[in-house]
């Protein structure tokens, strides 16, 4: 079954990081990410630009409305994310809370439909 690991925190921690820690973390989520890939689990993933580059488009009374940003004040933002490909919840609960992310913010997981044409 396939899995979205979303992986939310304050923007504000990213930024408030040294460029060594930052690179410490970007490592570490490289070094899952093959981990992943060897054992056929990892099927997707990126990290997301800030909220700051985020554009969010509502249909109200038939009627686009284009808004710069996210669409409602949050305390922590999707930053990013992995699509794996596990036997059950537990396994992706497993990679979750091995994720860099996990330790600053949290990873919300999230079942992937199959989806049918």
């Amino acid at each position: 079954m396939k899995y979205i690991l979303m992986i939310c925190s304050e923007e504000k921690l990213w930024a408030g990081m040294s460029e060594a820690e930052q690179k410490q973390m970007m490592g570490d989520y490289r070094d899952l990410r093959e981990e992943l890939k060897a054992s056929g689990q990892y099927v997707d993933g990126s990290r997301l630009l800030p909220t700051s580059s985020a554009t969010s488009v509502r249909i109200r009374d038939g009627k686009r409305l284009v808004t710069d940003g996210p669409f409602a004040e949050t305390r922590e933002a999707l930053g990013g994310y992995f699509v794996v490909d596990v036997k059950n919840l537990d396994d992706a609960i497993a990679i979750a809370a091995r994720m860099p992310g996990a330790k600053v913010g949290t990873i919300e997981v999230r079942p992937l439909p199959e989806m049918t044409a």
